[in-house]
């Protein structure tokens, strides 16, 4: 029973972002289109509809991006955590190295200053 209730409450939920979404676009639609292009007004249905075609076509169907994109992230940060010292070590060098990062460019020069930080009056 309470597995349902939250069933609904998830569905319900969902229709009611779904209709502030679409209010939203149909009052934006209505207060700007007519005006500027002519275009007619629109309900809340083709609001929704407008939602829809612009998330198939600029947006995509997976939900990749914004549903599994945080999981892969998530595993090759445990996966780099889990290395020992010294493979986390070469694992970050491969990584600078391939954007051009030697192993100096972190290190100290002999004064324990780095290049930049010696002030010139």
């Amino acid at each position: 029973m309470k597995k349902l209730i939250s069933i609904l409450k998830h569905v319900f939920g969902a229709l009611a972002i779904a209709a502030v979404f679409s209010a939203v676009v149909m009052l934006l639609w209505n207060c700007l289109m007519p005006s500027i292009f002519g275009f007619s007004a629109i309900n809340l249905w083709q609001a929704l509809g407008l939602l829809v075609l612009s998330r198939m076509l600029f947006g995509g169907m997976t939900g990749k991006h914004w549903m599994h994109g945080g999981l892969q992230h998530n595993r090759r940060f445990r996966k780099i955590m889990q290395m020992h010292n010294e493979e986390r070590e070469a694992f970050m060098k491969c990584k600078l190295a391939k954007y051009g990062f030697n192993d100096d460019f972190f290190q100290n020069n002999e004064s324990g200053k780095n290049e930049g930080d010696e002030i010139k009056t």
